[in-house]
């Protein structure tokens, strides 16, 4: 008689796995989106689109979806350079640097958000020279919210970067170097391909996490309406005033801008990272 081979595993099997996996995710995430979805379904398209189309949420919309993607594309080049300087150039002191970086990570939301007021502020270390020499105000304004956006989404581009560059063997730099290439063509055209699809990862990673950050950027922000008023605060005002049916439609907006957002830079990152296939 002959046995089937089993295969032998720590886990469960693939059902009772599969299983798991859809109940924490249902629990987790599905089902809180969905009461989302359902809450807004209570009201009329006509009342839907009143909600999301106030003056006063499309100013906050725009102020949350437009810094998130200007402080992604920030951290995305200066997380870059971050990640290179670390993988690239010993010098004393690089382990602290590199423990830094996390910094964000561990560090509680609200209270980044009050060390970055108190630098920034007007009369704060950095405030102060700002104002009295470029005339620049940074907190208590739009470029207060961009800067603590970029503060907490570095962490993201450097670590999704940096082993990627770890890995990336420098025989590819002295073979082009060799042939003739520029230390500007080398990296534009060899080193620059093979880091795209860690890179657009780790600008989605950041956008992602600015558009829903509330706690650092709550107290350097303003909270000026029409000015620097960010969506989540919005929503957080609209359910002080009982307004639930409110709060879920700007929620469930930015739900769906972010869901589009996220599918066009996978897209993008599919398409590099076929793209440097092809290549190579």
């Amino acid at each position: 008689m002959i046995f089937a081979r089993r295969s032998h595993s720590v886990l469960p099997g693939f059902n009772v796995a599969l299983g798991i996996t859809l109940l924490y995710l249902s629990l987790i995430v599905l089902i809180p989106l969905s009461a989302a979805l359902f809450k807004t379904f209570t009201l009329t398209w006509d009342a839907f689109v009143a909600h999301v189309t106030a003056p006063r949420v499309l100013a906050s919309l725009r102020l949350s979806f437009g810094a998130a993607l200007i402080a992604a594309a920030i951290n995305a080049v200066f997380g870059l350079l971050v990640a290179w300087v670390l993988v690239r150039y010993p010098f004393p002191g690089r382990r602290v640097v590199d423990a830094l970086v996390d910094l964000p990570f561990a560090l509680p939301t609200a209270v980044a958000g009050i060390a970055l007021t108190a630098i920034y502020a007007p009369n704060g270390w950095l405030g102060k020279p700002l104002l009295e020499s470029f005339d620049l105000k940074v907190a208590f304004t739009p470029l207060g919210i961009l800067v603590a956006l970029t503060f907490i989404g570095l962490p993201f581009v450097v670590r999704t970067v940096q082993p990627v560059l770890e890995d990336l063997e420098r025989e590819l730099e002295e073979a082009a170097q060799s042939l003739g290439a520029s230390h500007a063509q080398t990296f534009a055209r060899v080193i620059l391909p093979t880091l795209a699809p860690a890179l657009l990862t780790g600008f989605a990673l950041a956008f992602a996490r600015a558009v829903g950050e509330y706690g650092s950027v709550i107290f350097i922000a303003g909270n000026m309406p029409m000015v620097s008023e960010i969506a989540p605060l919005m929503i957080i005002t609209k359910l002080e005033q009982y307004d639930y049916a409110g709060a879920t439609s700007v929620a469930v907006v930015m739900l769906a801008a972010s869901f589009a957002l996220l599918l066009a830079i996978n897209l993008l990152q599919w398409w590099s990272r076929r793209y440097a296939e092809s290549d190579a």
